[in-house]
């Protein structure tokens, strides 16, 4: 499972470092729900995509996460690990950011679905 969820993870890296914030919201579900470190909860793939295209206008435009530990629950998988951002800056002076993550993630089709993400 873990290998499973590392290709998404990666999927997901290369999707939100090449800028294309409206696929990126394509990893949730239609009403998955984004709760960002000390901001207020999105929900909807929209309010994704604005989120994150919110975080690459400020010059933050490289993302790696690693999975550290995964919970199978079946048709729900709860996924952790560490997440690094980094990019010039808004002001192009350099900015690096990283943290812990938490993914909630339900089986939509053939794949995974972010349920819930947040992180600090």
């Amino acid at each position: 499972m873990k290998n499973e969820l590392e290709t998404v993870a990666k999927a997901w890296d290369d999707t939100f470092n090449s800028g294309d914030t409206a696929k990126l919201a394509h990893f949730y579900t239609e009403s998955g729900r984004v709760i960002p470190a000390g901001g207020a909860p999105l929900e909807g793939r929209d309010a994704i995509a604005k989120f994150f295209a919110g975080v690459r206008a400020n010059g933050l435009t490289k993302h790696e996460i690693k999975i550290t530990s995964v919970t199978d629950r079946g048709e729900t998988v709860i996924a952790s690990g560490t997440w690094s951002l980094s990019g010039p800056g808004e002001k192009g002076e350099g900015a690096n950011f990283g943290g812990n993550w938490v993914n909630v993630l339900a089986r939509d089709g053939t794949g995974w679905a972010v349920l819930l993400h947040t992180w600090n």
